[in-house]
């Protein structure tokens, strides 16, 4: 089962940040992740999302892909191209990942100046992610995670 976590932060700098901790525990195979998001408000108020593709669109167009690279033996031109692009949306269409009205409703709270990153966490030990936010101070927005886990994230991040 996939988890959530959204975490607000007060400067520009501290998602990208925290979002980089998250990153290192992925290459290391500590953590999978399905889908990221980390939003920054510049002081001026303009907001900067860098959405990262889900692991449904992934799948999706590598799938689509293949498709398209089997039936260029009938219909060449484009095949595969559009094999990818038809597997991505319907890799997007079956595995959302992380709700845009929601990064949207988050977005609308950040001070200028502020951050936020969100996680769809499909496998791991959730602890780990606990201890790669303790160098980083932060508000959790909302998370799926067990009471005792988000009590944990919530400490972590003071």
């Amino acid at each position: 089962m996939s988890h959530l976590v959204a975490i607000m932060f007060d400067g520009e700098d501290d998602a990208p940040a925290a979002m980089q901790a998250v990153r290192s525990l992925e290459h290391e195979d500590k953590i999978g992740l399905e889908d990221t998001a980390v939003v920054t408000k510049a002081a001026d108020g303009k907001i900067h999302v860098k959405n990262e593709l889900s692991s449904g669109t992934e799948t999706g167009a590598a799938v689509g892909a293949v498709l398209g690279g089997l039936l260029f033996m009938v219909f060449p031109i484009g095949a595969i191209v559009g094999g990818a692009v038809v597997g991505g949306l319907i890799g997007r269409a079956v595995a959302p990942g992380i709700d845009g009205a929601f990064v949207k409703q988050v977005e609308a709270d950040l001070p200028a100046g502020g951050s936020a990153i969100f996680l769809l966490v499909k496998d791991g030990d959730p602890g780990l992610l606990v201890a790669a936010m303790r160098d980083h101070k932060g508000r959790v927005v909302q998370t799926s995670l067990d009471a005792e886990q988000e009590a944990a994230l919530r400490d972590a991040l003071r």
